[in-house]
């Protein structure tokens, strides 16, 4: 796992997720820890490397 800090899309605090570098793609949705809202996250790794990373507001 690693922790991947970033700022949410709705608030713009600074929050962090922990990913699991074993899922080369990865999309779920989860809530901000700060104003609740839920957000998409896209992360793909390579060589267990984080190589691309997106926040976005749900339904963007």
């Amino acid at each position: 796992m690693e922790e991947h800090f970033f700022q949410c899309p709705y608030c713009w605090e600074e929050i962090s997720m922990l990913l699991d570098q074993s899922v080369v793609t990865q999309t779920y949705v989860e809530d901000c820890e700060v104003c609740c809202n839920p957000i998409e996250i896209t992360a793909t790794f390579s060589a267990s490397e984080l190589t691309s990373f997106r926040a976005i507001e749900l339904g963007q």
